[in-house]
């Protein structure tokens, strides 16, 4: 779901780069894409004019996209749907640098103030119905941040700094420190993501060898605390997202060195993932509940990429050509999100700025609905037509016996038009508009009395 983003500023290092449900699943044969999947890419801009910059830092598994805009002496939160767009969210008083982290479906975001781009006096920050406040923090602490969110609106993240940062929870009115050790006596440092399930993953450390990473998985229900391991000649791990079907996902390393996705189940143990073509380390960021997931590599430039279960992909070449989009050739890129539906968000260069993108999966997706009279009583015969998007020419059918339609072989990540048309009956709003990111059925219209 979401990952870990360092609070500083534009160009981020990829040397630090780098749900579990009670059941655990192995990866979906039918998820797995037989070619590589294509997508359409959206800016998703800045919040006020004049802003020099944005970045995409995670999504919720039904969409809602969340990141920070830029512009002098603070940056401001947002949330972004397809459709709607970009919105601001208010920064909390007395912290001019916010930033979303993570939402759920409900539009429950969580994120990090701070008095600086380096999170200096950083705090943890709840949005609901675009009203900001602070999360409570432990008694005794006065530094947090929040980093994930689940459907439940329980939180995770961290607090104090330093030595003495430690992962924590917030729920509620209450925080609490994650004090659950692992068997070898390694303890959390940072809470990164949580699933739906109550399963927490971050990074720790171990005591009897404060070197090397820990990459940690905590349940709530349980109280247990496991250490996930390490690829084969490799000694620890950052685990940096946790999906609702239990896969987790980070980097593995020898000590403080780079790092090699990796994709972990309770099941199956650790699995590395391929790099993408041209890289030689890389961390994968977050993962979806069909286990797809997303990170960013590198060589000389960073690469963003996706992982479909069978197949890493350079997310440049996954959009079509002559975007605009840079990808591929700038250290400021980034895929951090992905939802259970295929939406991927991150950071990327068009036209030299460095703004958010969201990309969406093109599938085709079928529009369907009825056209009723002012009793409610289907109308046959009318003629519904469907015009923009990606249609060369408008399509029109005609409604059935019941006054229902349907109009099949669109694609999503379109808007298009969709016109009712009658002989015996007029309408007071003949037309919609429709921006499908999958079938939509209830396409309804209602004649004036």
């Amino acid at each position: 779901m979401k990952v870990f983003r360092p609070f500083l500023g534009i160009i981020v290092s990829l040397s630090v780069l780098f749900s579990a449900a009670a059941g655990q699943r192995p990866l979906n044969p039918s998820k797995r894409a037989a070619v590589p999947p294509q997508y359409q890419i959206f800016d998703l801009g800045v919040v006020l004019t004049g802003d020099s910059a944005s970045q995409g830092f995670g999504v919720s598994p039904g969409g809602i996209a969340v990141g920070r805009s830029f512009r002098t002496n603070a940056t401001q939160a947002f949330s972004w749907t397809f459709g709607p767009g970009i919105a601001g969210l208010p920064n909390l008083g007395g912290r001019s640098y916010c930033v979303a982290n993570a939402a759920n479906d409900a539009g429950t975001v969580v994120g990090t103030g701070a008095t600086t781009a380096f999170g200096s006096g950083r705090l943890p920050v709840v949005w609901q119905n675009g009203v900001v406040s602070q999360l409570p923090l432990p008694a005794g602490e006065t530094l947090g941040d929040a980093n994930d969110v689940n459907a439940s609106g329980v939180a995770v993240g961290s607090v104090n700094s330093g030595t003495l940062q430690r992962g924590a929870i917030y729920s509620g009115a209450t925080a609490t420190v994650i004090t659950q050790t692992s068997s070898g006596g390694s303890f959390f440092t940072t809470a990164f993501g949580i699933n739906d399930a109550g399963r927490i993953v971050g990074i720790g450390i171990d005591p009897s060898n404060a070197a090397r990473n820990v990459g940690l998985v905590y349940d709530i229900a349980s109280g247990s605390a496991v250490d996930i391991g390490a690829l084969a000649g490799l000694n620890g791990a950052i685990a940096f997202g946790i999906g609702n079907g239990g896969h987790v996902v980070g980097a593995s390393m020898l000590n403080q060195g780079s790092g090699t996705p990796f994709i972990w189940t309770q099941a199956g143990g650790m699995t590395a993932i391929p790099l993408p073509a041209g890289t030689t380390q890389g961390s994968a960021r977050a993962v979806n509940s069909s286990g797809w997931a997303v990170g960013t590599a590198s060589s000389a430039f960073a690469i963003p990429f996706l992982y479909d279960g069978v197949s890493t992909y350079r997310i440049a070449d996954l959009i079509p050509a002559g975007t605009g989009w840079d990808l591929s050739t700038n250290t400021s890129s980034s895929a951090l999100g992905i939802s259970d539906n295929g939406i991927i968000v991150g950071t990327g260069v068009i036209n030299g700025l460095t703004h958010a993108y969201a990309m969406i999966p093109v599938t085709e997706v079928a529009l369907s609905g009825r056209v009723l009279n002012a009793a409610g009583q289907g109308i046959r015969n009318s003629l519904v037509t469907v015009s923009g998007g990606d249609l060369g020419s408008p399509v029109t059918v005609q409604t059935g016996s019941f006054g229902n339609f349907v109009v099949r072989g669109l694609h999503s990540a379109q808007t298009y038009t969709v016109t009712v048309n009658s002989k015996r009956f007029t309408f007071s709003q003949p037309s919609r508009q429709v921006s499908p990111l999958g079938n939509v059925t209830d396409i309804d219209f209602t004649a004036a009395p």
